[in-house]
């Protein structure tokens, strides 16, 4: 899943149709082997897009590889929808990964270096993503704006909330307390917990 700004026009389970803050502008069918369903959103207030991929479940390996990828400006994708071209994967200001952490699993073969001189974040969403991404992550020349410490489920309204802070330009701190927040809620746990298991930076 990526997030851009308009100004640099530019994830693991079925794409949910329901985005109270975003008009949809766009939805296709397997739009790559590794892919089933894309769906691209354009923020209702403020000028961001956002393009989200769901991986077929068998091909987790490749999805992480083209996270790290695109965290690294490593791979460009065009995607044309209402008339504007959005320069998705490294074109996106922010990269996200959600759903299984496949690194618990399997090891990765070498991860790419940065790029380029932009600056893109990253949300990863999988249990324990820090302790099993930062390496990695940390070759690729991104900034962890959001990942966890334990594990946890990676559901879509942690990110919503997450993504409204950072659209509305809130500090990362901000960001952090917004998704602990919201998992706090839907998971019935304490906000002193979830604010322990998701955490900002290196």
């Amino acid at each position: 899943m990526e997030i851009s700004t308009g100004e640099r026009h530019s994830a693991s389970e079925p794409i949910s149709q329901k985005a109270s803050d975003g008009r949809k502008l766009g939805e296709y069918e397997n739009p790559s082997p590794n892919v089933l369903q894309r769906v691209v959103f354009k923020h209702v207030e403020h000028n961001v897009y956002l393009v989200a991929d769901a991986y077929r479940g068998s091909r987790i390996r490749q999805t992480i590889d083209d996270f790290f990828l695109a965290a690294s400006g490593s791979r460009f994708e065009n995607v044309e929808v209402g008339g504007v071209n959005l320069q998705v994967l490294g074109g996106a200001d922010v990269i996200t990964f959600i759903g299984h952490n496949g690194l618990m699993d399997f090891k990765i073969g070498s991860v790419p270096a940065k790029k380029d001189d932009y600056e893109r974040e990253a949300v990863i969403l999988a249990c324990a993503s820090r302790n099993y991404f930062k390496n990695g992550l940390r070759q690729t020349g991104a900034t962890p704006l959001l990942w966890t410490t334990n594990l946890m489920a990676p559901e879509a309204y942690i990110l919503h909330d997450a993504l409204e802070a950072w659209i509305a330009g809130e500090t990362n701190e901000e960001v952090r307390f917004r998704a602990a927040a919201a998992y706090s809620k839907y998971q019935r746990i304490s906000q002193k917990a979830t604010e322990g298991l998701l955490v900002t930076g290196w």
